[in-house]
């Protein structure tokens, strides 16, 4: 049975939910540790899977919108938000899609419908491909599965995920986070900069202090690679899909077109002027989807 505690470890609080723990299966060195995750709701399974730097309230505005609808299941990814940082611990696309399965596996969720946004649309895919008995739907919001990624963003975001990324200084780079050079990296994935509430900021800074989180962070910047290479696994998935974009994502309108002819049955939706973070800005649009899903 998933451990629980009684107070959440965030200062964020999503009224109807509740923090939980998957504890691991073995303690093979470098394996997926514990898992945290946020649950509550009624109905089908709703598994929601965060992006790069952010954690399971990142849906904090999407979640009230479904859950009279859905059960849902947000999960921190490990060595993100709260879940255990663990040494040696792979942070490829394969490694993450077990902790995926895993909770979906050990909770024995079916009908799930799988919602993730940009890491986490090309892990809510692959994840699909892999348990096609128990996945019913699939909605990528900005797919994060081209070369380039938050590089794109801005100068400033360049210069932070090639510094983290660089030998030797790197870690240090990765742990030194004020506050307003987060932010502006964060608000260049929105096309409404407010969207990015203060508290959610301090939230991500809190969280990044843990011990470890520096080499997650480089980790995790540095598995784009693997992201791409998932690409080749979105034909198996079975389940009908929705992609969704935002009219400025990072990705460029070959990227969004490729993803268009790799799943032509797909429902494409752009949505006018929403950025990377479309969860964090326009959380409605999701919300339509998955309540008109049912």
């Amino acid at each position: 049975m998933p451990a629980t505690h009684k107070d959440s470890l965030s200062d964020i609080k999503i009224p109807g939910t509740k923090e939980h723990f998957l504890d691991p299966l073995s303690s093979k060195k470098g394996g997926l540790g514990r898992l945290r995750y946020l649950s509550g709701g009624t109905g089908p399974a709703l598994v929601l899977l965060h992006t790069v730097r952010t954690q399971a309230e990142h849906f904090r505005h999407l979640i009230p919108l479904v859950q009279d609808r859905y059960t849902v299941y947000a999960l921190d990814l490990p060595g993100m938000g709260y879940s255990e940082i663990v040494p040696g611990a792979s942070y490829e696309e394969p490694a993450m899609r077990e902790a995926v399965k895993s909770l979906i596996t050990r909770l024995d969720l079916r009908d799930v419908t799988l919602l993730g946004e940009s890491m986490g649309a090309t892990l809510a895919l692959t994840t699909a491909a892999d348990l096609p008995e128990r996945v019913r739907r699939v909605v990528a919001i900005n797919a994060y599965d081209y070369a380039g990624g938050i590089k794109r963003s801005s100068l400033l975001a360049r210069f932070v995920v090639t510094g983290a990324l660089a030998p030797v200084v790197g870690e240090t780079i990765a742990s030194v986070q004020p506050k307003p050079i987060v932010g502006a990296v964060l608000r260049g994935g929105l096309g409404d900069k407010s969207a990015l509430r203060d508290d959610y900021l301090d939230e991500l800074l809190k969280v990044g202090r843990r011990p470890g989180y520096p080499v997650v962070a480089r980790a995790v910047h540095g598995n784009l690679p693997s992201l791409i290479a998932a690409r080749a696994r979105y034909p198996e998935v079975k389940a009908p899909i929705h992609l969704i974009y935002g009219e400025t994502d990072w990705s460029r309108p070959s990227d969004r077109q490729a993803n268009k002819q790799l799943l032509p049955a797909a429902e494409f939706v752009q949505v006018p002027g929403a950025g990377h973070f479309i969860v964090l800005e326009r959380p409605d649009v999701a919300a339509k989807v998955l309540n008109n899903a049912l």
